[in-house]
């Protein structure tokens, strides 16, 4: 073929391609009309993707999700291991759920939903095999940053195939211009956990301890939170430091990735530790983080001191996988208005004082499916530009 042929042929490729919905871009540079689009936690949320109860099943018994629990809470999951959850605590939550749903409907927000798969189906790799979990928490296996949707390196062996109910959603991004990048599919064999893993007493000064070791990159999304041109994450037990650098070099030198060191024996995902609320304005956890080493950068903001969670009770919250500081795991509907759990009056004060519209709703039924407000959701499109806040 001559080259006036072969590039007549490259054209008409190219022609079937924007027809088709798909127009090349330099790498790095977001399209203009992306249907992804959402640089920070604050930004006025357009469209979201809220997580589903729909074939929910009790994650296989591991280390790496054992010693993710609350104590109290072990016994039921290592029991209840690879069985469905039973029917009154999805109905529970799933009131809850519903309600969530209507509040952010009734915000003006474009709601989409994951598809429906059966997760108590069991699956082999060459050298293990598990069943699997359910898509409560699109937070935790999902970062979108611009028009770019990146799929997290989960560790939780029941969490491999998660992202097959968020496919016919990606592939429908996708068409009309956003970007979808996945991170080194793990392997996820014996050689990446520490099977000795025990959890450190850090009052008494025992060094810290992960479940996961360096051997393979991972990391849960729930681990970061957005700040335009500032990235934050905690190193924990779903998220190794091999994990933190892929996203940094992925990322390049138009973003700061920014390591928040962590005071929980059992750490795993930023967003009940440190939440950013708004430009300038971060709620903090005084349990986790030491308030004295965050880094330099946010010297000039306001470190909101979240309140001591309030006491709560019930049979769901006694088995919820979260700790009671989940309290702060909320969601920014703007930069004023703020969905928060009913059962944190303190919070909810705290949060009208500090100048914000706190949204109040039930939640706590969806502990026992990984999370609370920020974890059921991804924020698919806040209306907003990249900026930097430091």
């Amino acid at each position: 073929m001559d080259r006036d042929a072969s590039h007549s042929a490259g054209e008409a490729v190219l022609d079937d391609a924007r027809a088709d919905g798909f127009v090349s871009r330099e790498p790095g540079i977001p399209a203009p009309h992306s249907p992804v689009m959402a640089w920070n936690e604050w930004d006025p949320l357009e469209e979201v993707i809220v997580g589903s109860l729909d074939g929910a099943t009790i994650p296989t018994h591991h280390l790496t999700v054992i010693f993710n629990l609350p104590r109290a809470a072990q016994p039921f999951y290592r029991f209840a291991s690879g069985f469905r959850y039973p029917g009154f605590m999805k109905k529970l939550a799933q009131k809850e759920l519903d309600n969530f749903i209507r509040i952010l409907a009734g915000e003006g927000v474009k709601i989409r939903r994951p598809d429906t798969i059966d997760f108590s189906k069991k699956y082999r790799a060459p050298r293990w095999s598990s069943r699997g979990f359910c898509v409560a928490c699109p937070r935790d296996p999902y970062l979108v940053i611009g028009d770019e949707i990146i799929e997290s390196p989960m560790c939780w062996r029941s969490r491999y195939f998660e992202g097959d109910a968020y496919r016919s959603l990606f592939k429908e991004y996708f068409r009309a211009g956003a970007r979808w990048t996945s991170a080194p599919r793990p392997q996820l064999t014996d050689e990446l956990y520490n099977y000795d893993y025990r959890v450190p007493n850090l009052k008494a000064g025992e060094p810290m301890q992960f479940t996961v070791n360096e051997f393979e990159p991972v990391f849960d999304a729930a681990d970061f939170v957005r700040c335009g041109r500032d990235i934050f994450v905690t190193r924990s037990n779903v998220t190794n430091l091999m994990g933190i650098e892929w996203l940094r070099r992925h990322l390049g030198s138009g973003f700061r990735v920014h390591e928040i060191e962590s005071r929980c024996p059992q750490p795993m995902h930023i967003d009940s530790s440190f939440m950013p609320l708004a430009p300038g304005k971060v709620l903090v956890n005084p349990d986790y983080i030491d308030v004295e080493k965050l880094p330099a950068v946010l010297k000039k903001w306001d470190v909101l001191v979240a309140p001591r969670p309030d006491p709560v009770e019930g049979f769901m919250s006694k088995i919820s996988m979260c700790s009671p500081w989940t309290s702060i795991n909320v969601l920014a509907i703007d930069e004023k208005k703020i969905v928060v759990d009913q059962s944190q009056p303190t919070l909810i004060k705290a949060l009208k004082d500090w100048g914000f519209d706190p949204i109040p709703a039930p939640f706590l039924s969806y502990g026992p499916f990984g999370g609370s407000f920020h974890c059921a959701t991804l924020d698919v499109r806040r209306r907003g530009t990249l900026k930097s806040y430091f």
